[in-house]
C-alpha cells in the first residue's frame, strides 16, 4: 500500500473512525484493484520501482477511466501508452489535467502535486536520459520513449535527425550525450546508428528499432537485427517501434544511477 494512504488510514484507525478489522483488511490487501475488465497491480511500485502502466489498444474509454481512478487513488501518476486521439478526447472530459501527447499517442495523468518541469519532476526518480533519433520520421516512437523517460522521474534531452547519413550531425551533439546516465537512439532503415552513439559514450545505450524504411527493412526488422549484432558493447536492444520499453529502461537505469550518486 501506498505509504501515505497507510499513514491516513492508521490516523483513521488511532481516532476511532475505522475498527481494527477494517485497518487490517485495507492493510493486508493484495495490491489488486478488479476494475471489471483488469486486474490493476497496485503493488507493482514496491516490487518494480514504477506503477503499471495501461496498453489503450483495444480499450473503451470507459475501462480506462476505470483503470486510471484505480491507479490514482495510490496517488501515483498515470502513463498510458499507444492511446489515440478518440480515445484521448473522450478521457480528456473526465480528466482535464491529463496530459495528451498526439505524436507519441501517450497520455500522462498526476496522481497528486502539481506539474513541474517537462524536463522531469524534481525529487522523484533523477538522472539524465538523452533520446536521439535517426531521422524525423523515427519521432513516433522516440516521443513515445520521452514521454516514458520523463513518467519515470528522469530529466530528459531529445536530439533528432542525427542519422548516419550525415555524420557530422551526431558529431556536433556529442557535448549533449556526455553527460547521459542512459541513451535511448530510434533509428529505423539499417538501424546503424546505436552502434556510432555507442562509440561515443560511456553509459548503456538502448537501441530501439523503428518501422520506418523501404521494403527490404521488413518492417523494422532488418533494424533489429542490425541492432542485435552491434559491435559496440554498451549497446541493447528492445522490440520494433517499442519507444516505451526504451524509455521505461532508461528510466529505470538513471533511477538507480542516481540513487548511488546521492548516496555517496
Amino acid at each position: 500500500m501506498n505509504r501515505n494512504l497507510l499513514e491516513s488510514l492508521a490516523r483513521r484507525l488511532l481516532s476511532g473512525e475505522v475498527s481494527m478489522d477494517e485497518f487490517l483488511g485495507a492493510a493486508v490487501r493484495p495490491g489488486i484493484a478488479d476494475t471489471g475488465e483488469a486486474q490493476v497491480d497496485l503493488d507493482r511500485p514496491r516490487r518494480c520501482g514504477f506503477s503499471e502502466v495501461v496498453f489503450a489498444e483495444g480499450k473503451t474509454p470507459d475501462a480506462m477511466a476505470r483503470i486510471f481512478d484505480a491507479l490514482l487513488s495510490e496517488q501515483v501518476e498515470v502513463l498510458a501508452t499507444r492511446v489515440s486521439r478518440e480515445q484521448a478526447a473522450a478521457l480528456m472530459e473526465k480528466f482535464p489535467a491529463a496530459r495528451y501527447n498526439p505524436v507519441g499517442r501517450t497520455m500522462r495523468i498526476l496522481g497528486s502535486g502539481e506539474w513541474k518541469t517537462e524536463e522531469g519532476r524534481e525529487g522523484e526518480g533523477g538522472g539524465k536520459v538523452t533520446i536521439v533519433t535517426a531521422g524525423t520520421s523515427d519521432l513516433p516512437v522516440a516521443e513515445e520513449a520521452r514521454e516514458t523517460a520523463l513518467w519515470t522521474g528522469a530529466k530528459v534531452a531529445l536530439i533528432q535527425d542525427v542519422g548516419v547519413a550525415g555524420p557530422h550531425r551526431l558529431a556536433a551533439n556529442l557535448p549533449l550525450l556526455v553527460d547521459s546516465d542512459a541513451v535511448v537512439v530510434v533509428a529505423g532503415m539499417e538501424g546503424a546508428l546505436p552502434s556510432v552513439v555507442g562509440g561515443h559514450v560511456a553509459c548503456p545505450v538502448i537501441a530501439v528499432p523503428t518501422s520506418v524504411g523501404y521494403g527490404a527493412s521488413f518492417g523494422g526488422v532488418a533494424a533489429l537485427l542490425g541492432m542485435l549484432n552491434s559491435c559496440a558493447s554498451n549497446v541493447t536492444v528492445v522490440n520494433i517501434d517499442a519507444g516505451f520499453k526504451g524509455g521505461y529502461v532508461a528510466g529505470l537505469i538513471a533511477k538507480n544511477v542516481a540513487r548511488c550518486r546521492r548516496a555517496k
